[in-house]
């Protein structure tokens, strides 16, 4: 055996290096490790929380002068209180009610208080039987700030003495104990993800020396991610829920490196290749899949930069800085790691090149009888898919309330109670607010105020000059909604009609032609409608640039057409599965008892779309990495059907493996409490595990064979763009054995 020749690849000289610097490679990663570990373990207090507001709205207009011309905001905090006997009229509620309402007011975070007693009776605030009335208000500062101190409030002010029992909801409310329980699932999920994947990877390496390894570059993209975002809150806010994703994404993208790089340098050390030999060929061929998988898992994450969201530009930081560490991990300190354990790497462990030939492998079979018959077996899993893909053209979308908590949450069970006894949502007001230098007068107020109140599912609007309801004023204005040069109409909805169609209303109510010089609509239905309209308008957006970007790197990696268009067509189809599996567990109710949730009938759009960038980013993973071995073998015999045979024999067992331990990871969120991380965990592992098995199995090689050499073809004025830029794998020159 020759040794190694001088290095021709970047990939080769790093490998190289690696090698002779294995020990302070190894002794200066532990070094970064403790110092990254420190940095990460103050990030989590220094990310913030959001809301569901799209900047530059309508809606954050209108809050922002109800801030500073009204000192007052949306109801994010509310107090239901029910008397113990009697109704809430009787003289002991009323003085017991106006004393809690006097201590809410005197807390530090909040800015503004008002109630059933203290508007004179309004019944938009007083329960169907009249034993219930409500206390809102309004807590001051951004999410961070007013959801904790609202975590105070909650049980401060649930309470119950012999007068009234007092119970707390608002939104701010709801969002709280939401981020508390969704902390508390990610914890104990992480603490059973950890030791299983560990067992997971002990049984597909048979080393616990390899299975160690593989988790250690895990948790260094975990820390070294969190330590990284950190650092990016001098510049930009960052979202407390994008170190949930960091913890998943992390661990994940490090195992499937991680396995890519480790079989592959088994394979070369089965070949009898020195462990020099094997790092640079490693390097060379797996590590140029690990780049590009990078690139392409960056890419799907990183199109979330172009909607107008902090929390969903979170994710993206998140996500590229987590493929960045996680490549790190598997290119620089995997490779030292690798050096110094050398053949050790294969005793007592399962080598990817199997003792007997390829053409017996399962794969390779399987492979072979699809190929066969490539309209049958595809036109059978096509049809599966498709069904499983149909629910998703019911989806309808809405917006979040506090039925993502589970039934046993204090505001929840709030909420119920408001739901079955209020008719009207006064917590939930639009607000209409002048911003025009002159001022109508009153009579065109009362006209305006009285054509808003006949807007179907409109059950009272409130003014300075009166309160209107149907059309007709049944009460004196009010003085709060009138500043030194402002004034507003407080409306309020019907719960139902807001809860089935809030989009109408708002669109009515801002329709509505008004006696203001300008006029801004707000408040929190206002704000929601906001955020879905802007959310979708950039959808289109998102999802073009992810095809084209994920479409121009595969064409760099095979110099083919029809192959990226093919992986961007079987990707959207995982996707679609995905979609068809949510709308008919989390829209639908399909196995909500099993699972421990409340269907709303709509499904919020915001996590969907940051599934999206993850799961297409994901099998772009997998698609780079069976790819390449298909294009490596066809490169070396000039046979499709065999390049196709072999690179699925080769790929699909660390393919399997790599999705069964992130499918593992993801699913165990299903466990969880709140319907967000259920949504997440079942979604991306069942879309996981379908592109690993079906797709990879079935499909790709199906629709390979049916395209035969058409799959390699390119226009020829691409050819030289191709050779320019490709990213190709290739055998090293030192694999000369």
């Amino acid at each position: 055996m020759t040794d190694a020749p001088p290095s021709d690849t970047a990939l080769e000289r790093l490998g190289e290096a690696t090698y002779r610097r294995r020990w302070p490679v190894l002794i200066g990663a532990l070094l970064v490790l403790a110092g990254l570990v420190a940095v990460a373990a103050g990030a989590l207090s220094s990310f913030v929380l959001n809301r569901w507001e799209a900047a530059g709205s309508e809606s954050v207009a209108a809050q922002d002068v109800l801030r500073e011309e009204f000192a007052t905001g949306n109801a994010n905090l509310i107090l239901l209180i029910t008397a113990v006997d009697g109704d809430v009229d009787d003289a002991a509620v009323v003085q017991s009610a106006n004393a809690v309402a006097d201590e809410l007011a005197g807390e530090g975070a909040v800015g503004d208080v008002w109630s059933y007693w203290s508007l004179g009776g309004d019944v938009t605030l007083r329960s169907d039987d009249g034993a219930s009335a409500l206390v809102l208000a309004h807590v001051t500062g951004d999410a961070t700030e007013a959801r904790a101190a609202i975590a105070e409030y909650i049980p401060d002010y649930t309470r119950e003495d012999a007068t009234v029992t007092v119970q707390v909801a608002g939104s701010e409310a709801a969002s709280t104990q939401i981020s508390a329980r969704a902390t508390q699932d990610f914890v104990r999920a992480e603490l059973i993800i950890i030791p299983l994947m560990l067992v997971l990877l002990v049984f597909i390496y048979r080393r616990v020396s390899s299975a160690l390894l593989t988790l250690g570059v895990g948790l260094f993209s975990v820390i070294a991610t969190l330590a990284g975002l950190r650092a990016l809150t001098a510049a930009v806010e960052i979202a407390s829920f994008a170190s949930n994703i960091v913890l998943v994404m992390g661990i994940g993208l490090g195992v499937d490196y991680s396995l890519f790089v480790i079989s592959r340098f088994r394979e070369a050390l089965g070949r009898g290749a020195t462990v020099r030999l094997a790092l640079r060929e490693t390097l060379n061929t797996a590590g140029r899949t690990v780049v590009f998988s990078g690139l392409t898992v960056a890419a799907s994450v990183a199109v979330l930069l172009a909607l107008p969201f902090p929390f969903l530009r979170s994710f993206a930081y998140a996500g590229v800085l987590t493929v960045i560490t996680a490549a790190v991990g598997a290119l620089v300190i995997l490779p030292a790691a690798l050096a110094v354990l050398g053949e050790r790497m294969t005793r007592r462990g399962i080598t990817v090149a199997p003792p007997k030939p390829m053409e017996q492998g399962r794969w390779y079979r399987l492979g072979q009888r699809v190929m066969r018959r490539p309209v049958r077996w595809g036109g059978v899993a096509l049809l599966a898919l498709a069904a499983l893909a149909a629910p998703a053209l019911g989806v309808q979308i809405g917006v979040p309330d506090d039925r993502v908590l589970a039934q046993g949450s204090s505001v929840r069970a709030t909420y119920e109670q408001l739901r079955t006894d209020f008719r009207t949502e006064a917590n939930d007001a639009l607000q209409v607010i002048e911003t025009g230098d002159a001022a109508p007068a009153d009579a065109e107020v009362a006209a305006y105020a009285t054509a808003m109140s006949r807007i179907a599912g409109i059950a009272q609007v409130n003014s300075s000059v009166g309160v209107f309801v149907d059309g007709a004023r049944i009460g004196d204005g009010d003085e709060r909604l009138e500043s030194a040069s402002w004034q507003r109409l407080e409306v309020i909805p019907v719960r139902a009609d807001l809860d089935d169609d809030a989009d109408r209303i708002v669109g009515e109510v801002r329709a509505l032609e008004s006696p203001f010089e300008e006029t801004l609509v707000g408040g929190y239905p206002a704000q929601l409608v906001d955020f879905r309209a802007a959310l979708l308008e950039r959808l289109p957006l998102v999802a073009g640039l992810i095809l084209l970007v994920t479409f121009v790197l595969l064409f760099l990696l095979t110099g083919s057409l029809l192959i990226p268009l093919k992986a961007t067509v079987l990707n959207l189809l995982s996707i679609g599965v995905m979609f068809g599996v949510l709308t008919a567990v989390f829209q639908n109710g399909l196995l909500a008892d099993v699972i421990g949730f409340t269907p709303v009938g709509t499904l919020d759009p915001a996590f969907p779309i940051l599934m999206f960038c993850v799961v297409y980013g994901l099998s772009m993973d997998y698609e780079v990495f069976m790819v390449s071995r298909i294009r490596e073998e066809y490169e070396r015999t000039g046979d499709n059907d065999r390049a196709v045979l072999a690179g699925l024999q080769r790929s699909a067992p660390l393919i399997t493996a790599a999705a069964l331990t992130l499918a593992v990871s993801f699913g165990v969120y299903a466990t969880g409490s709140v319907m967000y991380l259920q949504m997440i965990g079942i979604g991306v592992a069942v879309a996981i595990v379908i592109d690993a098995t079906v797709i990879r199995g079935i499909l790709v090689p199906a629709l390979m064979r049916l395209a035969g050499e058409a799959n390699w073809w390119a226009p020829t004025f691409l050819t030289p763009v191709f050779r320019r830029f490709g990213l190709r794998e290739e055998e090293p020159a030192s694999a000369t054995l």
